[in-house]
């Protein structure tokens, strides 16, 4: 079948430069760095980083300046996405901590206060209770309240979880396998505006897409995956491209996302090659500006890289 939406110049140019003055002052980032999320209404980046005596969540403007940070009932953070309702904005949080914080998925205001806990706190659960969590990767909340949970950096649960907005199960799918629907390491999760589901399967080397009403599968893609599975699945801002990590390789790959219709096959239409060691491991995508923001736990810091 005719790959119709591609772009004819397939890799040919570089899409994304690096902002090298992002952020002004890169010292702020004393340890781990392992999830970035972009609040592009307010212009915000919220960084989750992990280490001991380090504040868990940096704030900076878009600017790359500094704002503040916060540390108290987050332990090890590993997924972040901020949600920006009709009347405000709050901050997810997914935590792996063994601690008594972790396997949680917690809602913060902007400024850190602890909203929502889902989960019970400190205690690793099979998927037999569904907010029973072990080692939450990811969320991606839709301005409804609906919410998306991959459960599973390495945790008994592997699967994929959709809650209403008074956190009541709508469907879950998804155990440890190789199968069509199964996951080994399901890292990251976010949505297209045609009503799809976009998971990165890391251990199986695919991204699997799934219907967001019915949790019914629709699709997957292994080919560009041969080297490294996907760390991260986001959208640009135009919703023709799919921005993920490869941390073992230490690139970003940008795969060409199919409009309505059938997923078709993976293709790569360009890479962000990174330095040695560097290891990204989830991205954000700057709804307005385009921005990609990468988190990098080798590297220890948060890069932007802005669309040329």
């Amino acid at each position: 079948q005719a790959l119709d939406y591609i772009p004819s110049w397939k890799g040919e140019q570089q899409m994304y430069k690096l902002d090298i003055g992002w952020p002004k002052i890169p010292e702020y980032f004393t340890g781990q760095t392992f999830c970035v999320a972009v609040d592009s209404l307010h212009g915000l980046v919220y960084v989750g980083q992990r280490g001991d005596n380090v504040p868990k969540v940096l704030v900076f403007s878009e600017e790359g300046y500094f704002l503040y940070s916060w540390n108290n009932t987050v332990e090890m953070p590993h997924g972040i996405f901020v949600l920006n309702t009709a009347t405000d904005s709050s901050v997810w949080i997914t935590d792996v901590g063994a601690g008594k914080y972790g396997h949680t998925v917690k809602q913060y205001s902007p400024s850190g206060k602890l909203l929502q806990v889902l989960g019970t706190p400190g205690n690793a659960g099979s998927s037999l209770i569904p907010l029973q969590f072990d080692q939450p990767a990811e969320v991606f909340v839709e301005e409804s309240g609906d919410m998306y949970v991959v459960d599973g950096d390495g945790g008994m649960n592997n699967r994929l979880l959709k809650l209403s907005n008074d956190y009541q199960e709508i469907w879950l799918t998804g155990t440890n396998g190789t199968g069509i629907g199964q996951f080994k390491i399901p890292h990251s999760v976010t949505l297209d505006p045609f009503g799809r589901v976009w998971v990165a399967d890391r251990d199986n080397k695919r991204i699997q897409v799934f219907d967001k009403v019915t949790g019914e599968w629709l699709g997957s893609w292994s080919s560009c995956f041969s080297e490294d599975g996907p760390y991260s699945v986001r959208f640009t801002a135009d919703y023709k491209y799919l921005i993920v990590a490869q941390l073992n390789i230490n690139r970003l790959a940008v795969l060409a996302a199919p409009p309505v219709g059938s997923i078709r096959d993976c293709v790569m239409v360009n890479t962000i090659q990174l330095a040695d060691e560097t290891k990204p491991h989830l991205v954000d995508v700057d709804m307005k500006s385009g921005a990609i923001y990468v988190a990098e736990i080798g590297a220890q810091q948060v890069q932007k890289y802005i669309p040329l």
